[in-house]
């Protein structure tokens, strides 16, 4: 099988929530490699960008009107993208490193991982 009709067969048979759990897995191992790769600042700018891309997608469904999550949940959300994205100019910036940003993104895959995996 091709990568893209990997790819597209992936696309059509993943859940929403599952999707969110492969990307956060993905931006999080990014900035783990990095961070053991001994990056730091601006070095670490195209790890933390995704990161922060990532969140800012995240935040900005949570705000839609019609989203299904519950409030709560879908503020708080909103809430850590803002973090994310101050944190993250500190971060490049050199005044903090990058192991909070992991944390939140590890907490963030483990309740993921709990609506992904079946019981």
């Amino acid at each position: 099988m091709s990568l893209t009709a990997y790819h597209r067969a992936r696309t059509i048979t993943e859940t929403p929530r599952a999707a969110e759990y492969r990307l956060m897995q993905q931006v999080t191992g990014d900035l783990i490699r990095a961070r053991e790769a001994g990056l730091s600042g601006v070095t670490l700018t195209p790890a933390l960008f995704r990161n922060r891309e990532v969140w800012s997608v995240l935040s900005s469904a949570c705000a839609a009107r019609g989203n299904a999550l519950p409030e709560g949940l879908r503020a708080s959300i909103v809430s850590l993208g803002l973090w994310v994205d101050r944190y993250t100019s500190d971060v490049v910036a050199g005044r903090d490193g990058v192991d909070a940003l992991i944390e939140v993104n590890c907490a963030i895959i483990e309740g993921l991982q709990h609506a992904v995996t079946p019981a």
